[in-house]
């Protein structure tokens, strides 16, 4: 199949392939697992994380050594990171070099052994991961707070787990759960760089080809029972640190893109945005003030952070709910929507420059959408959002009664 923007492939086993040509002399390339960390049972709290670090100590093969010196020994890069909803290992490297990272991360993927002396010294490692984070209030709040928005569920879960559940992980316990999680109809073969398509089709189907096809039974438990919630936390902290929020729209949703501009013009990453403008730049009230959206698959969750001086807590707290107050009752004006729209469009049109970041975005897509709309089509839907659909999000998503606090003071 030929998209104007993007070639996309699939191999005999389901494991799905898309690629994007550039002319630049470095290239990026990345498989995407549908499987994060709600996918973990209770006692397999951390398992996907566990798994993420401890693909890369061993295979049929390469001793841990060897697969590090692969691709850095000529310049290249190799990384991972897990999220609630994937697991993503990837690489940067020279042109040259594509069937080097091909290899080597069909040889982590899909032949790792994790010998149990390597899964030993790792759990130290994420233990370490896990004290950094402790030590980190602002990190650490987000955490805390998806833990009571989503009580109950999988998805309330970190994703590094708990010190006593990774004492207990072990060989079996992740080949047990990569059998049962990973699946090839689930998996997506990324790349950005420039190199023929067919021959890239040739040396993904040699290195991931052969493993045996392997669907996905639809196993996650939907997210329903949302109770706002308050709570405050005492914690030796120099700052008030604070995150208000609700749920909002999942990544299906028709209006998730509405929601990406409403978050963006709320506490986006300019310094324009009202949170920005009226809790730092009018007031000096935060060094930090900013919002974000999460779409997952079929919920979404909205937040507003901030830290400020604890004596301005309250001051800064009325602040926010004023503008969430002024975008549910007012329209934006015509030029307000327009310029809201063009730094949107604009934001979007930079990242792409990073051609990682591009990688790893046309493979989410692909994976979750199995198609990748182009530039043009991602604009027109900004420039078609009206006020009344922003109105409608934000009367959804920042109703004062539904919104759940967590203060760190």
């Amino acid at each position: 199949m030929v998209d104007i923007d993007f070639l996309t492939h699939t191999l005999k086993n389901g494991i799905r392939i898309i690629h994007k040509n550039t002319d630049s002399p470095v290239a990026h390339l990345g498989v995407l697992i549908n499987t994060g960390s709600r996918d973990e049972k209770k006692n397999e709290h951390g398992l996907a994380h566990f798994i993420e670090h401890s693909v890369f100590k061993g295979t049929k093969k390469r001793k841990a050594f060897y697969i590090l010196s692969r691709i850095e020994g000529v310049g290249g890069e190799l990384n991972a990171y897990t999220t609630k909803e994937e697991t993503v290992l990837y690489s940067t490297f020279l042109n040259e070099y594509y069937e080097r990272a091909a290899e080597l991360l069909g040889d982590i993927l899909l032949n790792s052994i994790y010998p149990e002396k390597e899964l030993e010294r790792e759990k130290e490692v994420i233990f370490e991961e896990i004290n950094s984070y402790k030590d980190s209030p602002s990190e650490l709040i987000f955490d805390e707070f998806e833990e009571f928005v989503y009580d109950g569920h999988s998805i309330a879960r970190n994703i590094l787990g708990t010190r006593k559940n990774i004492k207990k992980f072990n060989r079996d316990s992740i080949l047990r759960f990569i059998r049962n999680n990973y699946h090839t109809d689930q998996i997506v073969i990324s790349s950005v760089g420039n190199y023929d398509f067919n021959e890239l089709i040739k040396l993904l189907d040699k290195y991931f080809g052969e493993t045996p096809e392997k669907l996905q039974k639809p196993t996650r438990k939907t997210f329903t029972n949302y109770i706002p919630e308050t709570r405050s936390v005492e914690k030796d902290t120099f700052q008030a640190h604070c995150i208000i929020g609700n749920i909002a729209y999942d990544i299906q949703h028709k209006n998730r893109i509405v929601m990406v501009l409403l978050n963006n013009i709320l506490g986006g990453s300019a310094m324009n945005s009202r949170l920005n403008l009226s809790l730092r730049e009018r007031r000096g009230m935060a060094y930090n003030v900013e919002s974000s959206y999460t779409a997952y698959s079929d919920t979404g969750l909205f937040n507003v952070y901030f830290g400020t001086e604890k004596e301005n807590l309250d001051k800064a707290l009325s602040l926010v709910q004023k503008e969430f107050k002024l975008l549910r009752d007012k329209k934006l004006g015509a030029i307000q929507l327009s310029k809201a729209k063009k730094q949107l469009i604009g934001q979007i049109a930079i990242s792409t420059e990073s051609h990682e970041d591009l990688m790893l975005a046309i493979g989410k897509s692909y994976l979750l959408f199995n198609k990748v709309d182009p530039l043009r089509v991602v604009y027109n839907k900004i420039d078609a959002i009206t006020t009344a659909d922003l109105l409608e999000a934000a009367n959804l998503t920042l109703d004062k009664k539904q919104m759940s606090t967590l203060v760190y003071y």
